[in-house]
């Protein structure tokens, strides 16, 4: 598992290996300096861990075309690739992971997929509201520009 703390260490990183098409295409939605929230899934506690910033827009997952990766996919090519990643670099910790069982309770957030049974995708857009929402249950603001 790749946490927050991991991006804190490296500094900027390619979020790759998303093999879902919704997923892969809430990545290609991604631009440069978009603000993401860092979700710890495969964790404990699950949940918001910080916000990290997108440094560079979609461009073709490298893993897909590496046969010794878990995530090579043999029908995808240089000249069609089928996956995309982002570059991220990290923005903000918070003190401790947002929990998604604190999510579910925020208003902003109970129309949300991330809340909702059965939708656990690896990248869902949230609206400004989630966000401001997940900051503030966090106690954190964003650092001045």
């Amino acid at each position: 598992m790749f946490g927050y703390a991991d991006l804190l260490r490296v500094g900027v990183e390619p979020w790759n290996g998303v093999r879902n098409y919704l997923a892969r295409n809430h990545l290609r939605a991604m631009r440069r300096g978009d603000y993401a929230l860092f979700y710890h899934s495969n964790a404990r506690p699950i949940g918001v861990a910080g916000v990290a910033k997108v440094v560079r827009p979609a461009y073709p997952d490298d893993l897909q075309f590496d046969p010794a990766s878990d995530y090579h996919d043999p029908k995808s090519s240089p000249a069609d690739p089928r996956w995309s990643m982002v570059d991220v670099a990290p923005i903000l910790a918070f003190p401790e992971v947002l929990t998604l069982e604190a999510l579910k309770h925020l208003p902003d957030w109970q129309e949300s997929p991330l809340t909702q049974k059965g939708t656990r995708l690896s990248v869902l857009p949230v609206t400004p509201g989630q966000f401001r929402a997940a900051l503030k249950a966090a106690g954190v603001r964003l650092p001045d520009k």
